[in-house]
């Protein structure tokens, strides 16, 4: 799975641009899909930081438990901690900072009848989100390392 197919396909559920309303859940999908994108590219991120990326000795099984073990509640309460965020490039901020909004708006997209979507606001997040994904990968590896230990891990205070 690549993070940017998930912004693709997000995309087209949206619609073309012009007369005529998308279906509801179409948008619906199109939120959630997007969001994806981002977790997706989250957890590829962290599994590669912490056992290894591609054309590394990795250990398979080891790298798919790091990419699965990524829950979406603990990444994003991670992401809000704004004093440890602060500490990190612009790229990590930003991503950090769209995934925490993006992920109320996959909730209520995926679980909440009453929530109510439309085409320009879905079109602005799969932006936002398509340009944290891209950006993500330009901060320097270190900062994505932590960033991983980061959201992965709980830490641990005196």
């Amino acid at each position: 799975m690549q993070a940017l197919d998930f912004i693709a396909t997000a995309r087209l559920l949206a619609g073309p641009a012009g007369p005529g309303r998308p279906l509801e859940t179409n948008l619906r999908r199109a939120v959630s899909t997007a969001y994806y994108g981002l977790f997706h590219c989250l957890a590829e991120s962290c599994a590669n930081m912490v056992v290894g990326g591609p054309g590394s000795n990795r250990n398979r099984a080891a790298w798919l438990q790091v990419y699965r073990g990524l829950q979406h509640g603990t990444a994003r309460n991670r992401c809000l901690e704004r004093n440890v965020i602060a500490n990190f490039p612009d790229e990590i901020r930003d991503f950090a900072q769209t995934f925490a909004d993006m992920q109320p708006l996959r909730n209520g997209a995926d679980y909440d009848p009453d929530a109510e979507f439309s085409r320009k606001n879905v079109i602005q997040s799969i932006n936002e989100a398509e340009d944290a994904i891209l950006r993500f990968p330009n901060a320097p590896i270190a900062d994505r390392r932590a960033f991983a230990v980061h959201v992965l891990m709980a830490a641990r205070r005196n």
